[in-house]
């Protein structure tokens, strides 16, 4: 679906105003800025998944953890939460436990290069291109065949998605990992 010059510009609007609440991270500084998600693109993304109380949801790069608490808070999914800034995963923790999911939410502090992923049956992203082409070796060789990827804004190169929603003018990309995936 092509995107007309209005809903380019549109998103050219929401990006610039999503980058001035964007806290740089000085680990990967041009691999995942924090830029939330509005509430709409995360639940869109947990539905395009198919979540449901049997999936383990791990959100690479969670940031407020606002994509793992409605996992488990409106989904009924146990969830994981990767994030590698100190005072983000804090805000997590405690957003969780105020929302009573904390039991079904865990934040990890760390480096999602380096996280297992084998237990997902979902993984949610919001990164860039580079970060999610520099990702899919490592999901494609940790998550079982029907496990579920789901990225909001950016695609994956060199792998059709299974399917795109638009979304408010934004795009949400879903792949589903088979054991022909590369």
């Amino acid at each position: 679906m092509p995107l007309t010059r209005r809903t380019a510009l549109l998103s050219a609007i929401a990006a610039s105003r999503a980058l001035a609440q964007t806290k740089p991270n000085d680990q990967y500084p041009d691999a995942a800025p924090y830029v939330p998600a509005p509430p709409e693109i995360t639940e869109a993304m947990l539905k395009l998944a198919g979540v449901g109380s049997s999936d383990v949801v791990y959100d690479l790069g969670s940031g407020d953890g606002r994509i793992v608490i409605m996992a488990a808070k409106k989904f009924g999914a146990t969830a994981v939460g990767v994030e590698i800034d100190t005072d983000l995963v804090h805000e997590s923790r405690e957003t969780a436990r105020r929302a009573g999911v904390a039991d079904k939410v865990s934040i990890l502090e760390q480096d999602l290069f380096q996280t297992d992923t084998r237990r997902a049956s979902v993984v949610t992203m919001y990164l860039l291109t580079k970060t999610l082409d520099r990702l899919k070796p490592k999901l494609i060789a940790e998550l079982k065949p029907g496990s579920r990827i789901v990225s909001f804004s950016f695609p994956m190169s060199n792998w059709p998605p299974t399917k795109v929603e638009e979304v408010n003018g934004r795009r949400v990309y879903l792949w589903v990992v088979s054991k022909d995936s590369k």
